[in-house]
């Protein structure tokens, strides 16, 4: 029982405040062969590119919605994390996971020479905010859903790498651990506690059930472990954060929501947050209007 109150917890927080195939066609200078994603190239060639990355065990059909909207003005690059969603788990199930994805998304953005726009939803935002951390030649914007520069300031504004250590490694050896059959069972209250729309809750419950379970429950530690605040001052590609609120779930007064998020992104230049209102962490699923909107608004 202590593992399913921990992880319930963790995902009402989440829910409350809330990567390839082959190189893209005639853009490649030499084959490049990541060993910790693939992606889907689609869209329009021609058009400006833009790259998709799905949150902490997500498929990467949880784009599918935008990808269509998307896909007449530009090229879409897809990514699906191995590991998650049934996607074979690779170099991904041992050793660092976070550093190693972003430096793969790097080599094939420099193979393909594009300069795209990346949208990153959850730990696909985390990730999003690295590469342009590091990177910042690669990307033109970024757009981030749900994803904020330290994830544990949501259990404690004071929170600390140090201080939440205990807390993600007890995360971690507990999902590790748990029988196949508990935690098939944990996952529809968790998604329940991150997406209001029933359709897109059994996606989410089929998509974490299919992934790795040492590489979600690692790529868990690593997102709770890294604190990007200090760097987000430097990080200066024009950025739309989109953050939801659910009255439902957090009360009529979303005034601590909106600090959570205004508070971790005021150090960083030219970004615009709109919350979403009426939807929870799967924003895509529970507000796609809403989204494709603001997306569609800003990438033009």
């Amino acid at each position: 029982m202590k593992i399913l109150r921990l992880l319930v917890t963790l995902a009402f927080v989440l829910g409350g405040i809330a990567l390839l195939c082959a190189p893209s066609h005639g853009q490649a200078t030499k084959p490049f062969t990541p060993t910790r994603f693939t992606i889907t190239d689609a869209g329009t060639v021609g058009k400006p590119d833009v790259v998709l990355i799905p949150g902490l065990a997500s498929s990467k059909a949880v784009w599918d919605g935008e990808a269509k909207l998307l896909a007449p003005n530009y090229r879409l690059h897809v990514v699906q994390i191995d590991g998650f969603a049934g996607a074979p788990a690779g170099p991904n199930a041992t050793g660092a996971f976070l550093v190693p994805v972003v430096e793969e998304l790097h080599a094939y953005i420099v193979a393909t020479k594009i300069h795209p726009a990346v949208m990153g939803h959850s730990l696909g935002g985390l990730l999003t905010l690295m590469l342009a951390d590091k990177h910042p030649e690669d990307v033109s914007k970024l757009i981030i859903v749900d994803s904020l520069p330290f994830y544990a300031v949501v259990f404690n504004p004071a929170a600390t790498v140090e201080t939440v250590k205990p807390q993600a490694d007890a995360i971690r050896q507990q999902l590790i651990a748990a029988p196949a059959d508990q935690f098939a069972a944990m996952q529809p209250t968790m998604a329940a506690a991150m997406v209001k729309n029933a359709d897109g809750q059994k996606l989410v419950v089929a998509s974490s059930i299919a992934s790795d379970r040492t590489v979600f429950a690692n790529a868990m530690y690593e997102d709770l472990q890294t604190d990007l605040r200090g760097d987000m001052a430097t990080i200066k590609t024009p950025t739309l954060m989109l953050y939801p609120y659910d009255a439902t779930a957090q009360g009529p007064d979303p005034a601590k929501v909106d600090t959570i998020y205004t508070t971790a992104y005021a150090p960083k230049p030219n970004t615009k947050l709109v919350r979403i209102d009426d939807s929870r962490h799967f924003i895509m699923y529970d507000q796609p209007e809403k989204l494709d909107t603001a997306v569609e608004g800003f990438l033009k």
